[in-house]
């Protein structure tokens, strides 16, 4: 598995699967594809006739499901499962999911991916009417809400209940009869429907999980949609008609693996269409390109092939280390990025050099990498990046909810190129990121949220509001990292 020098990430992934007699070991291998989405935690729940029951630890997928016992103990037709990185709650075991509930009159596994806007409000709320919260998540309060809802039907329990939950969430919820899928209403996450041979029904965050499992697509879930799926067949509902589609745009720069497919629009070619465009936008003389491996590979290739320029391999990625974002101090960030890349003098040495990114978080990880290159003997470092520039946090799902943290919040372009060291700097534009995704919709920006990059917000932010008001008048400097 590889992981992203970055620190920029998505709160996790979710696969679930009705119908099936190895129901756990295909979601072991539908998580697999979703790895990406999240290493801090895993889990499954199964059902088996009636009978939940579910494993559960912190680490890797491989890591929590080391001993053979571990999946064979999880039996039954159906199962739900979850890959975890923590945006809301500590990363222990108490917050690794799914959650599973047993009540004296019903069972049930939930997981959750997303973030709640309105969560502080309803867990104090709840908590007021006598609510005990085991885990620190926000994926709970939807359980304690289905449980207080005075609605004498369970679906209608489970409307009323994401009525209430604002933000962007994408839940999984496995009963002792049914499977029940749910987006938020505007579909933030992304969540589509598989089919298998057998005529089992498959739902995951990407469609990547599909062709592993054997799974045909069928549709993604629509924002305010809930898809019920039980031995009948599937169902499509919806608990609410005021939906507006703003789909994370940073699933297709960033998060989501190049060969998902998301409302219609394949992520490599989102991607590489994006590299097109800022190619068209750079205005600097170079002689070759070089990706910085492996998000931003595809949109490298679309660079070169519209400038005419050659794509080289000019950086290599030491596949087997860790992630760099969880290091405590900018020293050992610095030391994680020289661990994972490599550039190759060869190729670099005496040339000027596309340096073609995704994006600029902070700006360890571009400064050390145009340090590389110029150690390596490159003669200018033009730095590409194939997204608008990162200036506002994100509520709905991402690690980043502070400006303090983004180095764009706080300097000019001109100011972040001379802190990353470059020759030149280009971002690309937000009207050309939307046309470069083409998402073939008539919903605001495409319908994508692009609130990272203008501060536009899809929704009301709730408990949220007033600390990001408060983030607007902070400013940082960077040059204390330079």
């Amino acid at each position: 598995m590889t992981y992203e020098v970055k620190s920029l990430n998505e709160e996790c992934g979710l696969f679930g699967i009705w119908g099936h007699p190895d129901a756990s070991k295909v979601t072991y291998f539908g998580l697999h594809s979703l790895q990406h989405r999240g290493q801090e935690g895993a889990g499954i729940v199964a059902n088996d006739k009636g009978k939940l029951q579910g494993h559960r630890d912190t680490g890797l997928l491989s890591e929590v499901f080391k001993a053979p016992e571990d999946l064979e103990k999880l039996t039954g037709s159906a199962a739900i499962g979850h890959v975890r990185y923590a945006t809301a709650g500590e990363a222990s075991i108490s917050n690794v999911q799914p959650f599973l509930y047993r009540f004296t009159n019903e069972q049930f596994g939930l997981c959750h991916n997303g973030n709640l806007t309105n969560a502080l409000t309803l867990k104090k709320k709840l908590e007021d009417q006598g609510a005990i919260f085991n885990a620190s998540s926000d994926t709970e309060i939807l359980m304690h809400l289905i449980r207080r809802s005075h609605n004498t039907e369970f679906l209608g329990k489970v409307k009323e209940a994401l009525n209430a939950v604002k933000g962007g969430f994408a839940y999984l919820l496995m009963t002792e009869d049914k499977m029940i899928a749910a987006l938020d209403p505007n579909g933030f996450r992304p969540l589509s429907i598989g089919k298998m041979k057998n005529g089992s029904w498959v739902v995951s965050s990407e469609t990547c999980a599909f062709e592993v499992v054997g799974a045909e697509w069928v549709r993604d879930i629509k924002p305010g949609e809930m898809v019920i799926i039980d031995d009948s067949g599937i169902h499509y509902d919806s608990y609410t008609t005021d939906t507006q589609l703003a789909i994370c745009s940073m699933e297709y720069v960033y998060f989501a693996r190049p060969d998902s497919t998301i409302h219609g629009v394949n992520v490599h070619t989102a991607r590489k269409n994006m590299g097109k465009r800022l190619a068209q936008e750079f205005k600097h003389e170079a002689d070759i390109v070089v990706g910085v491996p492996n998000s931003s590979l595809s949109a490298a290739m679309g660079f070169a092939e519209e400038s005419g320029l050659p794509n080289e391999m000019g950086l290599i990625k030491n596949q087997y280390t860790q992630r760099t974002f969880i290091q405590p101090t900018q020293e050992l960030r610095e030391q994680g990025v020289r661990m994972k890349l490599s550039a190759v003098s060869s190729v670099v040495k005496g040339k000027r050099v596309v340096m073609v990114d995704d994006s600029i978080v902070r700006g360890t990880t571009s400064r050390r990498i145009v340090q590389l290159l110029r150690e390596a003997g490159a003669k200018e470092v033009h730095v590409a990046i194939g997204s608008p520039e990162l200036k506002y946090p994100c509520f709905y799902g991402i690690d980043i909810q502070t400006r303090r943290e983004l180095i764009s919040a706080n300097h000019t372009v001109d100011e972040v190129c001379d802190i990353i060291g470059a020759d030149s700097l280009t971002y690309l534009s937000l009207e050309g990121m939307i046309e470069a995704i083409g998402i073939d919709t008539d919903a605001p920006n495409g319908g994508l949220c692009v609130a990272y990059f203008d501060g536009n917000f899809p929704t009301p932010l709730y408990d949220y509001e007033e600390p990001y008001l408060k983030s607007l008048k902070e400013k940082t400097s960077f040059y204390l990292e330079k």
